[in-house]
C-alpha cells in the first residue's frame, strides 16, 4: 500500500478547521504532520502548529516527539523543504534530493540520511527500488520521499496507542525491519525457484531440456544481485565506526536495524552462492551435452570417410573403371562401402574410439 492519504490535494495538508470546506491550508508538499505520544492516540497537526514546530529555537518537547512527512515530487516542495529554518543547509539540500543514494550521518543530537525501500507496484517482484529520506532529533522527525514508499506507510499505520516508541528512531528501525522483511521475503521466492531448478536438474532424463534452466538461475542471479547492492551499503553504513549516534537512537539504530539488515545479507550471500553452484552444474551439464552431440557427429563422419573415399573413387569419369560393365556393379560397389566401414569400425573399437 501506498503511503499516500486520500486527500483531493496531492500537496496538501488539510487543517482539521478547513476539513467540511476542503480549503488547502499548508501547500508544502507535506503528506502528513502528527504528533506522537506513548499511550495515546496520534494527534493531527494544524498549520499554525506545523509552522511553529519548524521555527528556529523552537523549545525541546517534553511529551512525545512530531512526525512531518513531506512529497518532494513537485518543485515547489523541493523549495520549500530545501529551506526549512529549523536545520542545516547541507541536511535541508539532503532532504530535497531526487537521486538515488544511500547515507547515515550524525551530529550531536540530530541524525539525517538516505535509505532504500521498494515501491508501490502490485507484484513484489516487479517492485524497484528508490530511496527515503530524513532527519530526526529526540522530538522531531522529518522524512521525504519522491515516489509512495509502502514501508512509511506500514510504520504510520503501525503508531496505535500502545505501539507509538519512545523516540522517532523506532519508526527508521520499523521502516528497516520492514524494508529486510521484504527482502528476506523475495529471496524465500527465488530460492524457491532454485529448488524448481535443482529438482528438474536432478530428474531430467532428456539433457537437451536443459535450456529454459538458465533463464531461471540467470533471473535469481540477477535479482540477489540487484539486492546486494542496495543491501550492503546499509550494512557498511551501519557499521561504520566513525558513525557517532546519540544514545536516544543507539538501540534502534545500532543494535536491532543493523541486526536485521546484516541477517539478510547473509541470506543473500547464501542464496548467491547456491545460484552459483547451481549454475556451473548446469553449465557442466550442457558442456557434457555438448560434447555428447559432437561425440555423435564425430563418429558418424568417421564412419562415413572410408565410404566417402569409395563414391568419389567410382564417381570418376574415367575410361576402364572396373565394375562399371555387368549388372551388379553397384551391389558390388555397395558392398565394399560396407567393408571398409566395417574395418573402419573395427579399428576404432581397437583403438577404444569407442
Amino acid at each position: 500500500m501506498s503511503d499516500s492519504t486520500a486527500y483531493n490535494f496531492p500537496f496538501t495538508v488539510l487543517d482539521p478547521q478547513h476539513q467540511e470546506t476542503g480549503a488547502p491550508a499548508f501547500a508544502n508538499g507535506l503528506v502528513w504532520a502528527v504528533h506522537a505520544v506513548p499511550g495515546q492516540e496520534l494527534r493531527t497537526l494544524g498549520s499554525a502548529e506545523v509552522e511553529a514546530l519548524l521555527a528556529p529555537g523552537r523549545p525541546l518537547e517534553n511529551e512525545g516527539w512530531y512526525w512531518l512527512h513531506f512529497d518532494t515530487v513537485h518543485s515547489s516542495a523541493r523549495g520549500y523543504v530545501a529551506h526549512l529554518p529549523d536545520l542545516p543547509e547541507d541536511v535541508c539540500a539532503m532532504l530535497a534530493e531526487t537521486e538515488y543514494g544511500i547515507a547515515l550521518e550524525a551530529f550531536e543530537d540530530l541524525i539525517w540520511g538516505a535509505l532504500p525501500a521498494f515501491d508501490d507496484a502490485l507484484s513484489e517482484e516487479d517492485r524497484e527500488i528508490c530511496a527515503w529520506r530524513f532527519a530526526m532529533r529526540p522530538d522531531l522527525l522529518i522524512t521525504t520521499r519522491r515516489n509512495p514508499i509502502p514501508v512509511l506507510g506500514a510504520a504510520y499505520r503501525s503508531l496505535r496507542p500502545d505501539q507509538i516508541p519512545r523516540t522517532p528512531a523506532g519508526i527508521i528501525d520499523r521502516a528497516l525491519r520492514e524494508f529486510t522483511g521484504t527482502v528476506r521475503r523475495q529471496l524465500g521466492h527465488l530460492d524457491d525457484e532454485l529448488d524448481r531448478a535443482e529438482d528438474v536438474l536432478l530428474l531430467i532424463e532428456h539433457r537437451s531440456d536443459l535450456g529454459h534452466l538458465g533463464s531461471i538461475v540467470g533471473k535469481v542471479r540477477r535479482r540477489a544481485t540487484e539486492l546486494r547492492r542496495v543491501v550492503t551499503p546499509i550494512d557498511r553504513v551501519l557499521k561504520d565506526e566513525d558513525l557517532d549516534l546519540p544514545d536516544w537512537a543507539e538501540d534502534e539504530l545500532r543494535d536491532r536495524a543493523e541486526r536485521q539488515v546484516h541477517a539478510a545479507l547473509d541470506d543473500l550471500i547464501a542464496l548467491q552462492d547456491r545460484a552459483r553452484s547451481l549454475q556451473d552444474e548446469l553449465g557442466s551439464n550442457q558442456a557434457e551435452e555438448t560434447n555428447r552431440r559432437l561425440y555423435i557427429v564425430s563418429v558418424g563422419t568417421t564412419l562415413m570417410l572410408p565410404a566417402t573415399f569409395v563414391t568419389g573413387f567410382f564417381g570418376m569419369n574415367t575410361g576402364g573403371m572396373f565394375l562399371a560393365q555387368g549388372s551388379l556393379g553397384t551391389v558390388e560397389a555397395g558392398i565394399v562401402c560396407f567393408v571398409f566401414m566395417s574395418v573402419t569400425f573395427l579399428f576404432m573399437k581397437v583403438a577404444r574410439l569407442l
